[in-house]
């Protein structure tokens, strides 16, 4: 799969597991390493989740075949931000938030 073909991938399945309100109540951005980046507007009503380039709450920049191991339940996010391959800019609680959609965001 593309790159492209994969952040789209993860757009709808982020968009699927929020719903009109994920309880984040804040802005995440989950930066690519440059490939892209998945905005999630936890603030609007309902939340909305796009692939914009903004500035938000909590920045999480993370590989591509971290972010699917992570959803995949294959990489816990603690022991991937330990390790160095998952980087958090701003504010640190709302990315503690995310476990459950991922969790919801995994494909069945």
């Amino acid at each position: 799969m593309t790159d492209a073909a994969d952040i789209a991938e993860i757009t709808t399945g982020l968009t699927n597991a929020i719903g009109a309100n994920s309880g984040l109540n804040s802005t995440l951005k989950f930066d690519f390493e440059g490939k892209g980046v998945v905005f999630i507007d936890g603030k609007a009503d309902p939340n909305q989740v796009s692939n914009e380039d903004k500035p938000a709450d909590c920045t999480i920049t993370v590989s591509l075949d971290t972010f699917k191991k992570m959803v995949a339940r294959e990489l816990d996010g603690t022991a991937a931000f330990m390790q160095g391959k998952l980087k958090v800019a701003g504010d640190m609680s709302v990315a503690m938030k995310l476990g459950p959609i991922l969790a919801k965001a995994a494909p069945q």
